[in-house]
């Protein structure tokens, strides 16, 4: 069996390290926002070439966060819109939603998946005050299309890479980053941080991270509980040297599907071959999907689904189920993710390219 993932065997190699840390921990004493989560503070800022990192307790209250520290500033406001991509996974919108702002839903480009720069400005009123970019499976949205864009109309552009750790460096805006276990940098639970060069929205967020305190039983904000965990920072810290390294592994998996993969049933990923993608995901489309899944799980290969139904579609969100987005809707029937991952032999890529061919 071909694993879509296979978190034992990409954890494997740092049991010995995981447990020195673990024993680190526990004889240091301190548990919550310890030096561990200094240290990855400092670390992953470096990585990406960032001023600021905030750890928190996982990649949603990243985005929340971000959100609401710009209100507490006075640079958004309650019911203010922000423009998002209708294709997204549902956690983005539910992070506007949850700081009481609106998100506008605006298609993907097809060939890509992430959002059409060319379809933003008509969605832009004047209660438009932010841009939530997401880095769709790996691959950078059209950044210099959408500052051009935010510049133009005054707007914030916020960044959600929970799946595209090890893109972005020199952050223009605030980024959140997400280090679920299945993530390209993950721990062994949940976390996420904010990354910024912005000296007061840092400030602002490790308050309402911390209960809206910065001064202990001194509360500036009404805030939440939501800080990076003091071990899964240390096993972050473990796993972080090696990130590079295994987005060239995913890149180079990629990179003999694109070029090995030959069936027309099957329409693969754009993807240029610049540093742009880190492949947390391949996905590849195809107008008879569950036929394809099925054949691939009689082939032992497993598949899964990313993601069956669109936001708009969710019975969570029904006031827009009524809403019409052809091109997302179209991504939301077809798309189906392969296995990618660092620990994935060459025998086993193989197999799977085989496979596909002869489907």
């Amino acid at each position: 069996m071909i694993k879509f993932l296979d978190l034992k065997k990409i954890n494997g190699p740092y049991e010995t390290a995981f447990q020195e840390k673990l024993k680190s921990v526990l004889d240091s004493g301190w548990y919550i926002l310890g030096n561990e989560v200094q240290a990855f503070e400092s670390n992953f800022a470096n990585y990406c070439g960032a001023k600021h990192c905030i750890g928190v307790g996982n990649g949603l209250d990243a985005l929340v966060l971000i959100f609401k520290g710009y209100i507490q500033l006075g640079e958004l406001q309650k019911g203010d819109e922000v423009i998002v991509p209708a294709n997204t996974y549902i956690a983005s919108i539910l992070a506007i939603l949850q700081a009481d702002l609106v998100p506008v839903l605006v298609e993907p480009k097809l060939e890509t998946y992430n959002i059409d720069p060319s379809l933003i400005q008509e969605k832009v009123t004047f209660k438009t005050k932010a841009i939530l970019a997401v880095h769709l499976y790996g691959q950078l949205a059209e950044m210099d299309a959408i500052n051009i864009i935010a510049k133009q109309n005054n707007l914030l552009v916020i960044e959600d890479a929970a799946q595209s750790a090890g893109t972005i460096s020199n952050p223009q805006s605030a980024v959140a980053y997400s280090f679920y276990p299945g993530k390209n940098l993950g721990a062994l639970g949940d976390g996420g941080v904010v990354v910024t060069n912005d000296v007061q929205l840092t400030k602002t967020i490790q308050s309402l991270r911390n209960y809206g305190s910065e001064t202990k039983y001194q509360n500036e904000y009404i805030g939440v509980n939501s800080r990076l965990d003091e071990l899964q920072a240390a096993f972050l810290n473990v796993k972080l040297p090696n990130l590079d390294t295994d987005n060239e592994r995913r890149r180079a998996i990629a990179t003999r599907y694109l070029s090995e993969i030959k069936n027309d049933k099957i329409i693969l990923p754009f993807w240029d071959l610049s540093d742009n993608h880190v492949f947390h995901l391949f996905v590849i489309r195809t107008e008879n999907r569950e036929d394809l899944q099925d054949y691939l799980a009689q082939n032992n290969i497993q598949t899964v689904i990313h993601y069956p139904i669109p936001p708009h579609k969710q019975r969570a969100l029904s006031s827009w189920n009524n809403l019409s987005f052809p091109i997302t809707e179209k991504i939301h029937q077809e798309v189906l993710s392969l296995p990618i991952s660092p620990v994935m032999t060459i025998d086993e890529v193989s197999f799977v390219v085989e496979i596909l061919n002869e489907y």
